[in-house]
């Protein structure tokens, strides 16, 4: 197999599964990791830093580049690949990678509904911080405030409903598992999320990842059925069927 060099942009939470898999890559893998706050950014907000931070990479240097993200709640729509290719995993989210494959994915989603999960990245990476969290919608519209302060800025009757929203919603979730990867000792991450799940009165489980789908990304594996590769002068756009991702043709303005 030739060597190729690879830029990988990555989001946070996959920090230790990403250095792991590139350790046992045969290619030379140049990695940026972008702080998880990006996803608190919204969409609009998130499509543009993407779009800033591969716009930086010197293509010259690299043969592809690899987004270690999924679809992200359409952050990477309209993402182009200029003169390089862009790979990137037919996903949801970051939970496809940590798990293997979408396909898995989806039939643990819907036989345990209402289940968050936790990883080392999540425990570890899972809060915005600095300039993102300054620029994230929760922080604009004060929904990471105490309570008091949800009064001071809203009114009593609005800070009210706001809270009773945020529960409301919290009120859909009754189980956190925990993605065991084994890339380290994770017995601290586990006990740490067993009891967070306790103190909320919910179920607790360990599922067993697999970082299949992450180490063939790396490998230059390129399975059609786990990634897309969009080929220069096109574009990434969301579709709603098994795929997930297309690639389309850069309109010309």
């Amino acid at each position: 197999m030739t060597s190729k060099r690879y830029k990988l942009i990555s989001c946070e939470v996959l920090f230790r599964e990403m250095c792991a898999a590139i350790a046992r890559s045969p290619h030379q893998v140049d990695l940026e990791f972008v702080p998880k706050g990006l996803h608190d950014l919204g969409c609009a907000g998130m499509q543009t830093r993407l779009r800033e931070i591969v716009g930086r990479v010197r293509e010259e240097d690299y043969d592809a580049i690899l987004l270690g993200y999924g679809l992200c709640n359409h952050g990477l729509v309209g993402l182009a690949a200029r003169t390089l290719p862009l790979v990137v995993p037919r996903a949801h989210d970051c939970i496809t990678l940590f798990l293997g494959s979408k396909e898995r994915y989806l039939e643990y989603f819907h036989s345990h509904p209402g289940v968050y999960f936790k990883t080392t990245g999540w425990i570890e990476r899972g809060t915005a911080s600095g300039e993102l969290s300054q620029l994230s919608i929760q922080h604009k519209n004060g929904m990471n405030r105490p309570y008091a302060e949800l009064v001071e800025k809203y009114g009593e009757d609005n800070a009210q409903f706001l809270w009773e929203e945020l529960g409301r919603q919290a009120k859909h979730y009754g189980q956190l598992t925990y993605i065991e990867m084994g890339v380290t000792d994770e017995r601290p991450f586990q006990e740490q999320t067993r009891k967070e799940a306790e103190q909320r009165g919910w179920k607790y489980e360990s599922l067993p990842g697999d970082l299949g789908l992450i180490q063939r990304l790396v490998n230059g594996d390129w399975r059609d059925s786990e990634v897309l590769v969009v080929p220069p002068g096109h574009a990434l756009v969301a579709k709603h069927d098994e795929g997930i991702l297309a690639a389309e043709p850069i309109r010309q303005k």
